[in-house]
């Protein structure tokens, strides 16, 4: 995992930010204490979290998910992205994690917005599948426990309208994938998986480099 783009010198790193990121300070803030946190490799970079916001807006989004929050930012970056009457349903597991998640949201002004769902997160896109909410969501934002990643992509396929959006983080694994040395269970997983969508026809597919890896699937009408 990274918390920023890979491959890139500090400098140019740097640089990239000092002319591209606008983030506001509330977000500035989650992501300084989320960078104390023992766990702070799953917090996203700030780049791709307002890559993200770019697309919802040139969307015009209005229902997204978020399926693995964490201490909150993906959320709380698409929610601050969204407009008034907008809505992520956001997935997670963890009571403790989300805690500092919701007094984010809170602070921010935000809490409307987001419906925080603590549950594996494929039993709450199958209980969002039997509600009759598939085709009803614009945006899709996966970043949680990678064993998962089909799964959670099929079901967002099937959840995301025609011409929605899914966005994948994590695809490069660090690296790891591109190197055919390393052949542990987990990157072999994720291998298999960005093979898979490359194959896929339901998709139109574009890997950014951005952060860890981002991997972008249009659904098809």
């Amino acid at each position: 995992m990274a918390n920023q783009t890979l491959g890139l010198k500090q400098h140019i790193y740097n640089y990239l930010l000092s002319v591209s990121l606008h983030e506001p300070e509330i977000l500035t803030q989650l992501r300084q204490q989320t960078a104390q946190h023992s766990q702070a490799r799953m917090q996203i970079a700030p780049e791709q979290g307002q890559f993200m916001a770019l697309l919802v807006q040139l969307m015009r989004a209005k229902k997204t998910l978020d399926i693995g929050v964490f201490t909150g930012y993906s959320a709380l970056v698409i929610a601050l992205a969204l407009p008034q009457e907008g809505k992520v349903v956001a997935c997670d597991v963890s009571e403790e994690y989300t805690a500092i998640a919701r007094d984010w949201w809170q602070k921010a002004g935000v809490t409307d917005k987001i419906d925080l769902h603590i549950a594996p997160a494929l039993e709450t896109l199958d209980q969002l599948l039997a509600a009759g909410d598939a085709g009803t969501f614009d945006f899709a934002f996966i970043d949680a426990d990678k064993r998962n990643y089909d799964g959670y992509y099929e079901r967002s396929l099937q959840l995301v309208r025609p011409g929605g959006l899914i966005v994948i983080d994590n695809v490069l694994w660090s690296g790891r994938v591109a190197d055919s040395q390393v052949q542990d269970n987990r990157t072999n997983r994720m291998r298999a998986f960005n093979q898979k969508l490359h194959q896929d026809l339901r998709i139109t597919l574009s890997l950014l480099p951005i952060a860890d890896g981002l991997m972008l699937a249009l659904k098809h009408p």
